[in-house]
């Protein structure tokens, strides 16, 4: 298991971004959360195996058809226990 926290800026916020990558976390079975950041970025913290974790990576750097993402930044964190992949307000 490993955890990731990625953050992407451009437009990313008001397009569907958080529920598109709730919903790929979902499909590769990851632990963690998302949420928008303050600045006009969006954040996540994904825990999981390294293909799955790789795979969410791709998804989240890409983000739904309604985004542009302009940049994406990947961190390496220490692994939490939780359960489930939710949307924070």
């Amino acid at each position: 298991m490993s955890r990731v926290r990625l953050t992407v800026s451009g437009i990313v916020q008001g397009v569907g971004f958080r529920f598109f990558a709730r919903s790929a976390a979902i499909q590769l079975k990851l632990n963690g959360y998302v949420r928008n950041l303050p600045d006009g970025r969006v954040e996540a913290e994904a825990q999981g195996s390294e293909d799955d974790l790789g795979e969410f990576v791709k998804r989240f750097g890409s983000g739904p058809g309604s985004s542009r993402v302009d940049d994406i930044r990947v961190e390496h964190i220490p692994e939490q226990v939780n359960d489930g992949f939710e949307i924070r307000f």
